[in-house]
């Protein structure tokens, strides 16, 4: 679920992400009073089956809901619940009305890491927005600098975010290294959050590269 508005006296209009329909607005009939059957299969951070009518509108109208996975852990967690909400947020501002498979996987992924304690926050951030600027087609070059000379190791970095590309720079406190390069092609691959973290060094590298990250994000995906 990417967003749900209060309708009416008991109705609520919510829009669902979905592997094979992209999204889709319904309303869900008396869903706010207190016996509904079908508020148990609409929670927050979760995935549902979900059945609906077809109308002549693009508003669809809920007909039933079967909960299948409820992250919920993520509720016993501030830090997390505030990730999950960003990550929502994001989503359903970035994705069209049709949008790939590829970002409800997105999405249930990054909801299987926030409900997981032992994955550090930082690493989920820095892989959610990596993940995001790769289906955007805004992933940074990792392998050579805008003039084209190869990327090699003890050379500093700083990031050219016109290029959308490491050039070499002095070593200074913000600078970047051959370790987070590589960590960054790990990152922007297809592995998860859980195998990111056990990289040596991951923590590490994960809190210095979120503000790269997050700024690449709000630079070229208009969200």
């Amino acid at each position: 679920m990417l967003g749900r508005t209060d309708f009416g006296e008991a109705d609520r209009i919510i829009t669902f992400l979905t592997p094979d329909h992209g999204k889709v607005r319904g309303v869900a009939r008396g869903v706010r009073k207190q016996k509904s059957k079908l508020a148990g299969g609409i929670e927050l951070f979760s995935v549902s089956d979900v059945s609906f009518l077809v109308g002549k509108g693009e508003l669809y109208t809920v007909m039933s809901t079967r909960l299948q996975k409820y992250y919920s852990q993520i509720v016993n967690d501030l830090d997390r619940s505030t990730a999950a909400f960003e990550f929502i947020k994001l989503l359903n501002k970035a994705t069209e009305e049709h949008p790939e498979l590829d970002y409800f996987d997105l999405l249930n992924t990054a909801f299987a890491a926030l409900d997981n304690p032992d994955v550090g926050l930082d690493l989920i951030y820095v892989w959610f927005s990596a993940q995001l600027l790769r289906l955007a087609g805004q992933s940074p070059d990792l392998r050579t600098e805008p003039d084209g000379t190869k990327l090699v190791p003890d050379q500093a970095y700083d990031f050219n975010f016109d290029a959308m590309a490491f050039r070499s720079a002095k070593v200074t406190k913000r600078s970047f290294n051959s370790d987070h390069i590589k960590f960054l092609r790990l990152i922007f691959s297809s592995n998860l959050p859980t195998a990111l973290q056990k990289v040596q060094g991951s923590s590490e590298l994960t809190k210095q590269l979120r503000p790269l990250l997050q700024s690449i994000l709000s630079s070229f995906v208009q969200i």
